[in-house]
């Protein structure tokens, strides 16, 4: 796989059996590299790949093509700003506890879109992505910066989401406590 990410590509379907024939397509239809295959509640199928932009595109066409009535949610990022991969593996950096910014999507995908549109409109650390596993098929991502960094953040992030109906909260908290702090961390 290569280490810089030219494009991401996810697809989320309703089917397990119908996204994983999906996903067969998504890389034998172009030269891309899974991030991962993996099952997510409620009964999700997840199918993220990355390559370049016109790899990565024709990839998620092919998945979309036959089963498009069960895909739940998808996106295509050109670019993808490396701190979201790093969340996504559970390895994001730190920050002081001056803001935690809370963006809480429908969707696994939806989730991912927003956390690479937050990072990228302000100087804010990714603190951790989680997608639908033991959420109910819902996304969260955690935003640690100054308050007003945070604040712009969450803003930039909620705002496709919302346009689709798929942003449940956005929430930014001001100096947490610290014990609440080291637990969600």
């Amino acid at each position: 796989m290569p280490e810089h990410f030219a494009a991401v590509g996810m697809l989320e379907f309703s089917s397990i059996a119908e996204g994983m024939e999906a996903a067969d397509r998504m890389v034998k239809a172009a030269e891309v590299f899974p991030v991962f295959f993996k099952t997510v509640c409620p009964g999700k199928y997840l199918a993220c790949v990355t390559g370049d932009v016109a790899a990565v595109s024709a990839s998620l066409e092919a998945g979309r093509a036959s089963v498009s009535p069960l895909v739940a949610d998808w996106f295509l990022l050109p670019n993808i700003h490396p701190d979201v991969i790093s969340a996504l593996s559970g390895m994001a950096r730190t920050a002081e506890r001056a803001a935690l910014g809370i963006l809480e999507t429908y969707s696994a995908a939806s989730i991912v879109a927003a956390s690479d549109a937050a990072v990228k409109a302000a100087e804010v650390c990714v603190l951790d992505v989680r997608i639908a596993l033991g959420i109910g098929g819902k996304g969260y991502a955690l935003f640690g910066g100054d308050v007003a960094a945070v604040q712009a953040a969450v803003e930039a992030g909620s705002r496709q989401p919302r346009e689709a109906g798929l942003l449940v909260a956005k929430v930014v908290i001001p100096r947490p406590a610290q014990a609440f702090y080291e637990q969600v961390l």
